[in-house]
């Protein structure tokens, strides 16, 4: 996979200040306020810095945490994880692999099939209808 790199001025520009927060700088959003943490839409979301599909409405479920929670990825090579000691927690992030953007973390309770629970940030997504995918054709 073609790796995405820019510079912070140039992930800056594109982003604006609160995406690049975010997805560049590991910062965390307030729960129940993004914009698809109750999205109910069928298809795919995409990394909003560099547009790697990386999950989709199929594996979306309502964990009552206030972020938008999967139970996998779309594919597992397009989401990397490391481990985050930050705020004094043992947690593991989660990555875009294809720019390092920051997407939120992976816990081990989630639902059945994987019991993983994928949990991201609103502003590290960019949403797209099956139907807009499609061109229009399903």
């Amino acid at each position: 996979m073609a790796r995405v790199v820019k510079s912070d001025a140039q992930w800056r520009e594109q982003l604006g200040d609160e995406a690049y927060r975010v997805a560049r700088r590991q910062g965390t959003e307030t729960p129940f306020c993004g914009r698809f943490h109750d999205h109910q839409e069928a298809g795919v979301y995409f990394c909003v810095c560099c547009r790697l599909p990386l999950f989709t409405s199929e594996a979306k479920y309502h964990s009552g945490t206030g972020w938008p929670s999967f139970f996998r990825p779309v594919a597992s090579e397009n989401v990397s994880t490391r481990e985050d000691g930050s705020f004094g927690l043992r947690r593991t992030e989660i990555l875009c692999t294809r720019c390092d953007g920051h997407l939120g973390h992976v816990f081990d309770d989630g639902p059945p099939p994987t019991g993983l629970r994928y949990c991201l940030n609103s502003l590290s997504l960019v949403f797209q209808r099956w139907d807009q995918i499609r061109g229009g054709q399903g």
